[in-house]
Order: structure tokens, then sequence, then C-alpha cells
């Protein structure tokens, strides 16, 4: 950290237009390790280093990256600056927006610190032979049936150490630990083909070592996984009715993603994405208003959950991360959008600009977006439902540009008839708008059933940035919604 601020202290402001500098170094280690039937497939490792150079000039903010290689060139560094420079004083020319320096020293003022994830087995713990050995092991675990055709097993481990340091003060380090898995199974009779996985696509993703990897209950889960492929071979076909819904948290990161985190990206609402990754149904005046869900809807945006995937301490502006409340009762409060976007479109966000890398400005991204735990038990709202279907586990999804009208599928469904689970369906789908199918939430479940889980592959912005995202909530219990099975 001292030495990347003596290069800030270092460089030479070509004029006096530059009213604020910063300079965010990420170096940055990711392994991925694939077996596909109990074969080693991949054994791949990816480094990348280099540092983002943000500048502040006419009311601009201007940007530049420089990869790094064994050591900072100070030349190419300076030239980087120049570069930020000439891109914010073009910018001036026809900017929307004039930001000051005032902003910055504001939302800056406490920016100092350390942040570390925690971890019990650091990657180093086991040797790749190790870690390999392990993956085949799961892989032939899955095979439980000659009806397995297909068997994954993966694990992907990164390693980011992030340093920030600008001519405000803000002066911090934030060495981060992800950790991500995917198991699946698939199994096939006749034409009948149905595959189950361990929570969803890479869903088992959090900020943790290899105990997330070398869990107690590991060999029972991967049991369960090939078991219930198998199972579902022989399942009827989801049905096809208006009928009570029970979202188990599996699904749940899904349906929060896609029908609020995307819709409350403050960025989307006043069209900085609209071109790419599409607008919201969400307008400004809404904030503060807008009955987005049942009373019993409370999300919060908290980046302060130890373990779970997008906990930090900072974002990549370096404004302070504080747990807040975005929909209170139902009703909706906050963006999803940092300082600038909140100085742009007068509504209060978070702290959530954030970059892939160190070749990416930051901006306004999901964190950990979580839905409040409520008071009921699951067992009390499958008790509840006269007639409906349990979904676990996100096979599918689409949902329109303005993240309003969606359609999302799952792996496995469980049919209730009169409070009780009756059999197992296939191929279980549901469809919706996004306010009224929040506001037919009916039961949240406790803090017992309270899930954290993740997205490691987010994606958004121009160019692309994929990023870490993290969700947690409990089952929920929602009425008169349109289900329909894998014929329709």
């Amino acid at each position: 950290m001292s030495s990347l601020k003596t290069l800030l202290q270092e460089i030479q402001i070509p004029h006096h237009s530059i009213e604020w500098l910063s300079l965010r170094q990420v170096s940055e280690t990711t392994t991925l390790r694939a077996v596909r039937d109990e074969k080693p497939e991949s054994n791949s490792v990816d480094r990348s280093s280099g540092i983002m150079v943000e500048v502040l000039a006419n009311g601009q903010i201007g940007y530049a990256a420089l990869p790094l290689g064994k050591k900072i060139d100070r030349a190419n560094l300076q030239k980087a600056v120049e570069r930020a420079l000439l891109h914010a004083e073009t910018a001036g020319k026809n900017g929307v927006f004039s930001f000051k320096k005032e902003h910055r020293e504001t939302w800056q003022k406490n920016s100092q610190g350390t942040y570390r994830s925690p971890v019990i087995h650091p990657t180093s713990s086991k040797s790749p032979s190790e870690l390999n050995d392990l993956l085949v092991k799961i892989s032939r675990k899955l095979n439980v049936s000659t009806k397995i055709v297909r068997t994954i097993a993966m694990l992907q481990t990164v390693e980011t150490d992030v340093h920030y340091v600008s001519t405000t003060g803000a002066e911090w380090t934030q060495n981060f630990t992800f950790t991500s898995t995917h198991y699946q199974a698939t199994a096939q009779e006749g034409s009948v083909v149905q595959q189950r996985s361990d929570l969803g696509h890479f869903a088992r993703s959090f900020q943790a070592g290899l105990e997330s990897f070398e869990t107690p209950d590991l060999w029972n889960r991967v049991t369960q996984i090939g078991e219930q492929a198998v199972e579902l071979l022989s399942a009827e076909e989801c049905p096809t009715e208006t009928a009570s819904l029970i979202l188990m948290p599996t699904q749940m990161i899904l349906q929060i993603h896609e029908s609020i985190g995307h819709p409350l990206e403050l960025d989307r609402i006043i069209g900085d994405e609209r071109n790419y990754a599409g607008w919201s149904f969400v307008k400004k005046e809404d904030f503060g208003k807008l009955q987005y869900g049942s009373s019993l809807m409370n999300v919060s945006f908290d980046p302060t959950i130890p373990g779970e995937f997008a906990t930090y301490q900072f974002d990549d502006t370096g404004a302070r991360a504080e747990r807040a409340l975005l929909i209170e009762n139902g009703i909706l409060k906050r963006g999803l959008g940092g300082k600038e976007s909140q100085l742009r479109s007068g509504v209060p966000g978070v702290a959530n600009a954030r970059a892939c890398s160190w070749n990416r400005p930051p901006i306004d991204r999901m964190a950990n977006l979580n839905l409040e735990p409520g008071s009921s038990s699951l067992e009390e709202m499958i008790k509840s439902v006269e007639r409906g279907v349990l979904m676990d586990s996100n096979r599918s999804w689409s949902i329109d540009d303005f993240r309003n009208k969606f359609q999302f599928g799952c792996e496995y469904g469980k049919l209730i008839e009169k409070g009780r689970i009756t059999k197992t369906v296939r191929n279980p789908n549901y469809r919706g708008v996004t306010v009224p199918f929040w506001r037919n939430l009916a039961a949240v479940g406790n803090q017992e059933s309270f899930t954290v889980l993740g997205v490691p592959t987010c994606g958004k912005g121009e160019p692309n940035q994929l990023i870490r995202v993290g969700h947690a909530s409990p089952p929920c219990l929602f009425h008169q919604i349109e289900i329909f099975g894998g014929g329709q």
C-alpha cells in the first residue's frame, strides 16, 4: 500500500485541470478445476494484474488502465494519467453532469482501512493432486445408476488483492478469497433427460477457503444429486394451472437477482445501460412511494455478512459500505447506485460502484442483496397450501429488457395438495410480472431457513464486466402464480 501511495505522490500533474486522482491496483489469480465423467477436463490458472487510473477534470471523470509486469513502469503510469485526463477533458465538451472535488472528499472522508475474507483453510492447504482426486471421487459418487449419462464436478478459487489510494487521502487494501463449486448429474431414459445440481449452477459460492468445498455433508449432498436426477425420469410433468408457489432459497436467489437487483440499479434507471443490458420499469419518482411487494417484503443491501460472496468494506470509488434497506415492508426506499449515480439521479443509493478488474471502471452493481427472514417455517408454509408446487434450483430464466415480465424454470418440483407434499414433478416453471408477483408474497421463511448463496458471473456494462454477487433468502410462499410444465 505504501508503494502505491508513493507512486501517487510522484505523478506529475500535466496542468492544474486535474482536481482529483486515484490509483486502484488489482492482482487476481483464478484457478479452475473440472472433472467430467470421472476424467479431469480442466486445470487452468489465470493471473491478472494492473492499475486503474481515475481522474476528475473539467467536471468529468476519465479513466485509463495500465497492465503490470514484475514491477510498475513509472513512465507508462504517467502516460496513463495523461490519457485519463484527455478522456475527462473530451467528455467535458458534452457532459450531462458536472462532478466536483468536494463530492469525492465527502464520501472518501473515512476511506481508510483493511478488509480480508474470513478463511479457515486456504487454497494452499491442499495440493492440486489432492483437489483433483476429490473432484474425481465426487464425479464417481454422482454416478448412482446406469441411467446417469453425465457427471460434472468443478471447483473454482480466486485470490484477489486490491490497493487503493487517492489525492483526497483515501488509502485501503482489501484481500478477497472466493471459492465456488458446481456438481451436476444428468440422467436419461429413452427420450426423457433430466439433470440435478448442487443448489443450481455455481450457487454454492462464498468468500471462504476450502472449508466451503470439503464440508461434512458433502458426500450426502452428492449422492442426493444423483438420486434425484434419476427420480425425475419417472416423475410426472408439472401441472399447468394458477396455484400457490413455494420457492426454495436456491431459486429465490435468481428471483431476487433478476426482478429486484437489476431493476433497482440506478444506472439502468437513468439510461446508462439502455442500449446493452436493458432499462428498468422503475422510475426515479417511484422511490419512497412504490408498493413493490407485500408488507412481508424486506430487502437489504448488506455487504457486511461474513462469508457472503460480495462482502467488502469499500466500493471501488472508496465509499464505505454499510447495510441499508432497499425495500421496507414492501415500499421501495433506495436504489442500487453508487455516489455518482446518486448525485445524477437525486435518488438515495448505496456503496456499490464496483469493477470486475483493474481494466474496468466501477459501475452500479449488485453486491449482497438479501431478502430478510420472516416468521414462518417451511412446514407451516406447506401446511397452509391447498394446492401448489414447491420449486428448487434454477434451470432456466427469461426476463424482458425492463426487468418486468419473466419466466423461470427449476430443476426439481414437489406437488403440494391439501397441506401435504404428495409427489415429485419434473420441468416445473412459473411466470409473472415483477410488482404483481411480489405483492402476492404470502409468507417468508424464518431465520433458521435463511440461506446464503452466490452468483459468480453477473454480466453488465460496455465493455462487459462479470462480477460476483451474493444473495441470501429463506423459502417464500406466493399465491395465485401461473405454473406450468415443460410442454407449455
